[in-house]
């Protein structure tokens, strides 16, 4: 038997065979999702009142990541340019990393699955660790207790700034060429700097959550044209 022909064998037709599994999943969530809503009560608050702002004015949950996101980012940067990377990488992942056996993807896979835990953390940070003036509360506190305006944060000077970024994107972009030579072998010279690149960009935004948090850092980078 041929290589193509045993390969074929291993292959299915995406109808009906997937698409049955993916209907039996749809009905599935959707019966769950029925039975929560039965169970718990939605968490509406009282009428609107427009002589009254809520403190801190939250978002729904599921935009609550974006919005912990200006905490740490200029707005076109929270609310454009990182959602919009979002959907590119998640749109190419099929077209940089075309593998067809699923042991082969464990890259695409494990890239994808920190993304999403990053976002449901910062959900999570947005829905329980946000109290009055978007201070940071741990979930044990009490949100009723005014915290101090926080400290006005500050920007790393251009000498640290750009050698820092600089040394991130290079050092980022040439350590896996070097280390895992196949890799780079099987991706190619384009595929292989769009899948780093990406990467990178994905990894900083931890980084610049935790030198916000940490050391209350708001830019790395200042230039006449934009922040970061």
């Amino acid at each position: 038997m041929s290589a193509e022909n045993a390969r074929s064998r291993d292959l299915v037709h995406t109808w009906p065979h997937l698409v049955y599994r993916e209907l039996c999943a749809l009905l599935a969530a959707s019966v769950v999702l029925w039975i929560v809503s039965l169970l718990v009560d939605a968490p509406l608050e009282e009428l609107a009142n427009a002589t009254l702002t809520p403190n801190p004015a939250k978002a729904p949950w599921y935009f609550l990541g974006l919005q912990e996101l200006l905490v740490y980012f200029d707005p076109w940067i929270a609310g454009v340019a990182i959602p919009g990377l979002i959907i590119l990488g998640l749109a190419a992942i099929p077209y940089l990393d075309p593998g067809e056996d699923g042991s082969r993807r464990r890259f695409a896979l494990s890239v994808y699955l920190g993304g999403l835990a990053l976002w449901f953390v910062l959900i999570f940070i947005g829905t329980y660790c946000r109290g009055p003036n978007w201070a940071w509360y741990w979930p044990w506190e009490d949100q009723t207790v005014i915290k101090p305006t926080l400290p006005l944060t500050r920007a790393l000077s251009p000498a640290i700034g750009w050698p820092a970024v600089l040394i991130y994107l290079g050092g980022g972009l040439l350590a896996p060429r070097l280390i895992w030579r196949d890799f780079f072998a099987r991706l190619g010279i384009v595929r292989y700097l769009t899948v780093m690149g990406l990467l990178l960009l994905m990894i900083a935004v931890p980084l610049k959550i935790a030198l916000r948090l940490a050391f209350n850092v708001k830019y790395v980078l200042t230039t006449p044209w934009f922040n970061v």
